[in-house]
């Protein structure tokens, strides 16, 4: 008997004990008296092994079947098995491309992917013949209304924006604003395209061709299909900065008349660099806070409504030579909007200069703003008696609610107007915070509380980072910045009328609503009256259905008054 018998003589493991004593029981035909002596059985007890044996109740090992242990996620390849389709590749073809990508596929999956999509095979080729040729889906506007048609669209939940898209007016917008149109697609047809790619959380144009390959998603502009990355990309090239400013402008005008903001809050400005992650390019370098280092890239200016927290105004075409005017090019930006100057207005030190802190202080423009802390300033800070500072209590969680204030009145070299200094310690920080501001009737605690809250801008920048992929704007594909960034503010601008319209979620993030309602299958179904949306069933359903969208029944002004209708499966 070699070493290591004794593993099988003497079984540690209760089931291992029941397997070696069936085995003598069955294979070396001990009667169960013997069995039971050698492994610590009744004799009753072996019987009852051996029964439950033979009716199959019993079992030892574990399949060691290899393979994937559940249902192969198809959705990840899904993208990419179109792309390779659209170039006339065979089922095999497919697979052996994605396999030498490293995301190996049998064929019958990419064809089960195909075959979901409604595409047909390919015609078969002769021996050494060249692929044949599919007609493309050209981008173009619907002539004749396909009333009966029925698509099965993967993007539907894009169609829970329509009535954003109703409320805000955009066909009109959008022709006010003078974009421009080619000799197939209208104005409205090709930045609507754009916008339903921004909405859809697509960080690359060239990721536009699932979109554009929905045919039941064109639909939703008029279009027999969304138009592809080429003319996206052309298109946004083709449109000035005036027409992105007009169309904020008449955004702005919209959505203070549904009430979506008004400005009488102020307002918080900050700028944020969009890195370039190519080589050789004509642009500045700004400071890159992800990187934290000066690179090549972009940098972009946004404008927060402060009560609403809504993105009100977006410029990209800023240079290192203009950046300090910004603060006065919004000012008069919201003049044209609502007939007056901004309220107050909230950012950080290295926003702007002095001089155009004067310009503020000459239009009667508030601004509250941080102050450089100079040696000088902190000495004559040092000096100052207790009794100079006064302690408050902020309503805030965590630590440092109660921080000490003390305030004077300063004269700032360059500005003629005298200013308010506030400065605060006792918040966590080593040195004391420096606050001016013209505003001089306010209290120091509310101003000191108020450009606390500015912070939310930033949390709003990367919320709108994170959910329209702003940062994903300028590397090797070009894509106009400027045109991207102020369909960050119109896109997010949707969401937020489509959170207001669902209970629990008005404060939601886009990656939020995005995840829980928009990103949803469904079917199209058209007639000659109207457009039926049935979405497919997801967990947060009932929210839309409390929210009272199978009651809708909204007439779409591009689709020459037909009216749009959602359906939901039963509870």
């Amino acid at each position: 008997m070699r070493a290591g018998a004794e593993y099988f003589l003497q079984p540690g493991e209760p089931a291992q004990r029941r397997y070696e004593a069936l085995r003598c029981y069955f294979v070396d035909d001990a009667s169960a008296e013997d069995v039971g002596a050698r492994f610590g059985y009744s004799p009753a007890t072996v019987h009852q092994l051996a029964a439950e044996l033979r009716s199959g109740r019993t079992s030892f090992f574990r399949s060691s079947k290899p393979g994937p242990k559940g249902p192969r996620k198809t959705h990840t390849v899904r993208d990419r098995v179109l792309v390779l389709r659209a170039g006339d590749r065979s089922v095999t073809e497919i697979a052996a491309a994605l396999t030498a990508e490293g995301s190996p596929v049998s064929a019958q999956t990419v064809w089960a992917i195909l075959k979901a999509e409604g595409l047909e095979r390919l015609e078969r080729r002769q021996p050494g013949g060249p692929a044949p040729r599919l007609d493309p889906v050209r981008a173009k506007p619907i002539r004749d209304w396909p009333a009966g048609a029925r698509y099965d669209c993967d993007h539907a939940g894009l169609y829970l924006l329509m009535p954003a898209l109703v409320e805000l007016g955009l066909d009109t917008l959008v022709r006010g604003a003078g974009y421009p149109g080619t000799k197939v697609l209208t104005s409205f047809h090709s930045l609507g395209s754009l916008l339903l790619l921004k909405a859809s959380r697509r960080g690359r144009a060239a990721n536009a061709f699932p979109l554009g390959a929905d045919g039941g998603l064109g639909l939703a502009l008029g279009l027999v299909a969304l138009p592809k990355a080429t003319h996206l990309t052309s298109y946004s090239y083709r449109v000035r900065r005036a027409c992105n400013v007009a169309l904020l402008e008449g955004l702005s005008r919209r959505c203070r008349q549904i009430g979506l903001y008004t400005g009488e809050g102020g307002f918080n400005l900050d700028f944020h660099t969009i890195r370039h992650h190519g080589e050789q390019v004509p642009l500045e370098e700004h400071y890159v806070a992800s990187r934290s280092q000066r690179t090549r890239s972009v940098l972009t200016f946004f404008a927060q409504d402060h009560a609403s927290t809504e993105m009100v105004y977006a410029n990209a075409d800023v240079t290192k030579a203009e950046q300090a005017n910004e603060v006065i090019a919004f000012a008069e930006y919201w003049a044209r909007v609502a007939g007056a100057d901004p309220g107050l207005l909230c950012f950080d030190s290295k926003l702007t200069t002095y001089p155009m802190l004067e310009q503020l202080c000459a239009r009667n423009i508030t601004f509250l703003t941080l102050r450089q802390r100079g040696p000088k300033v902190l000495e004559a800070l040092a000096a100052l008696p207790a009794s100079a500072w006064t302690t408050y209590t902020v309503k805030r969680a965590g630590r440092y609610r109660h921080p000490q204030i003390h305030e004077q009145i300063v004269q700032l070299k360059g500005i003629s107007h005298p200013l308010r200094q506030i400065t605060i310690r006792n918040i966590g920080h080593d040195q004391p915070t420096l606050l001016i501001t013209n505003d001089l009737t306010t209290g120091a605690k509310d101003l000191f509380t108020r450009y606390a809250e500015r912070m939310i801008i930033e949390n709003e920048l990367d919320a709108d980072i994170s959910g329209f992929h702003l940062n994903a704007l300028s590397s090797g594909l070009p894509l106009n910045v400027d045109v991207d960034t102020t369909l960050t503010v119109l896109a997010g601008n949707c969401y937020r009328l489509l959170a207001r319209k669902l209970p629990r979620y008005e404060l939601a993030t886009p990656d939020r609503l995005w995840r829980h309602f928009l990103d949803d299958t469904g079917t199209v179904t058209v007639n000659h009256d109207h457009v039926r949306v049935d979405l497919a069933l997801r967990t947060y359903t009932p929210v839309l259905i409390d929210a009272g969208f199978p009651e809708l029944d909204i007439p779409i002004p591009w689709w020459e008054g037909r009216t749009l209708r959602f359906g939901f499966p039963p509870r």
